[in-house]
């Protein structure tokens, strides 16, 4: 196999939302109309790079727009914030207004984030406008299906809108707030290894820390942490096993060392093991719906032949099978991988229930 298919994607393909998925989207009511397209966003006149306080390229540049399409653009944008939060109702949008409009060409989605404002009392919020791309539709489904997290989101056509996520981006908590003395570090270590086990689960690829962000809220005694992705475009894309587990990047090795400092291998197991239950609970909660997907998924190419070839090799190395070999596309790879993942858990979770069943008296 080509040595390059071993190396994590500089620059993912974007790939169309076909019918299928297009469907699926309106009945979900995640496609709707919007009033600013990602295509109206490119109409900047220029662009201001955006430093961060040491100096240091974010990466994002603060657009400029000249006042007739600013004009527009502002009303729309507002709009789109009513969508998002209120399901339209545009009650309040007299006291929002469009603060910046940033512009991030490194990117694959070349995204743009917009900050609104409440001109009362300076508030502010973000929201993101993408190019649509299947890929990420399909990482922000299971997102939502699969992790603790739910998810707004919505299409229209080739532009995707997604609410901010909220947190501090992993390496700024690495440099910032790892070796900070109200830091508990174990159960960041634990959170980490659910993190990693879940990206796994469900093949959710480049996951360095610039791609996901760490929520810490104070609880008693000490700190909770929580581990979000912000970054679904390599969803079930690579074909590279590790590309798949968080902890084999070079930009989270801090965490790892974290991990391996303050836990044992015991619970290290006993965490991946907990992950697995929930997320196999909220399979069983989900499934008709999360089947559906999958199987639009399973007619639908979101990678490459090369990529799909390698990462069926390193799957049935890993599970010691065959079957991967039958898969015919990253969907149905994922459709098996999630059965072999957690079978077990769900076995559990079907005996229970039948034995529930057995034990509830018949009504009469």
């Amino acid at each position: 196999m080509d040595e390059r298919y071993n190396k994590p994607s500089k620059k993912k393909i974007l790939y169309p939302i076909n019918a299928e998925l297009a469907n699926y989207l309106t009945r979900q009511g995640r496609e709707v109309r919007l009033p600013v397209s990602h295509k109206d966003l490119l109409n900047f006149t220029w662009s201001i790079p955006i430093n961060d306080a040491l100096g240091n390229s974010t990466h994002w540049e603060k657009a400029i727009y000249d006042k007739r399409d600013w004009d527009y653009l502002r009303e729309g944008l507002v709009k789109i914030y009513a969508i998002l939060k209120t399901e339209g109702d545009m009650s309040f949008a007299n006291q929002l207004d469009v603060a910046r409009i940033d512009y991030c060409a490194f990117g694959n989605s070349l995204p743009f984030r917009i900050r609104i404002i409440n001109k009362y009392n300076a508030n502010y919020d973000h929201y993101y406008i993408k190019i649509n791309d299947a890929s990420r539709i399909y990482g922000l489904e299971l997102e939502h299906f699969l992790s603790p997290n739910r998810l707004t989101y919505y299409t229209d056509g080739s532009t995707l809108v997604e609410e901010h996520i909220p947190g501090l981006p992993g390496d700024v908590f690495l440099e910032q707030y790892l070796n900070r003395e109200e830091t508990n570090k174990t159960r960041l270590a634990k959170e980490f290894v659910k993190f990693n086990e879940r990206c796994f689960v469900r093949l959710l690829g480049d996951m360095r820390a610039y791609n996901f962000v760490v929520v810490a809220t104070p609880d008693i005694e000490s700190y909770q942490y929580k581990f979000r992705a912000i970054d679904f475009d390599q969803q079930t894309y690579e074909g590279r096993r590790h590309l798949y587990m968080p902890q084999f990047f070079k930009e989270n090795n801090l965490f790892v060392k974290t991990v391996l400092s303050h836990l044992n291998q015991e619970s290290i197991e006993q965490y991946r093991a907990e992950e697995r239950s929930a997320m196999a609970y909220r399979v069983a909660v989900t499934r008709f719906r999360l089947m559906e997907l999958l199987n639009i998924m399973s007619r639908d190419t979101v990678s490459t032949p090369e990529k799909e070839a390698l990462l069926k090799q390193q799957l049935n190395e890993y599970f010691k099978t065959q079957a991967f070999n039958r898969c015919n596309n990253m969907g149905q790879i994922l459709k098996l991988h999630l059965k072999y993942m957690l079978r077990n858990n769900l076995k559990l979770i079907q005996e229970k229930t039948r034995s529930l069943a057995r034990r509830t008296p018949k009504p009469i």
